[in-house]
């Protein structure tokens, strides 16, 4: 596991958010709804 993860480390790259990408992952993340059902999880876009 530690040689997979070294390897995987090794081909990332650090970059800076944007502020219009900050506010779409937001936006998204607060008109996502998961409701589970008998086990099972459904994703709702609310509008």
């Amino acid at each position: 596991m530690e040689e997979i993860y070294f390897d995987i480390q090794g081909n990332c790259r650090l970059i800076k958010a944007s502020k219009p990408g900050v506010d779409f992952l937001l936006a998204y993340s607060k008109s996502l709804q998961m409701t589970e059902v008998g086990g099972a999880y459904f994703e709702t876009h609310l509008n």
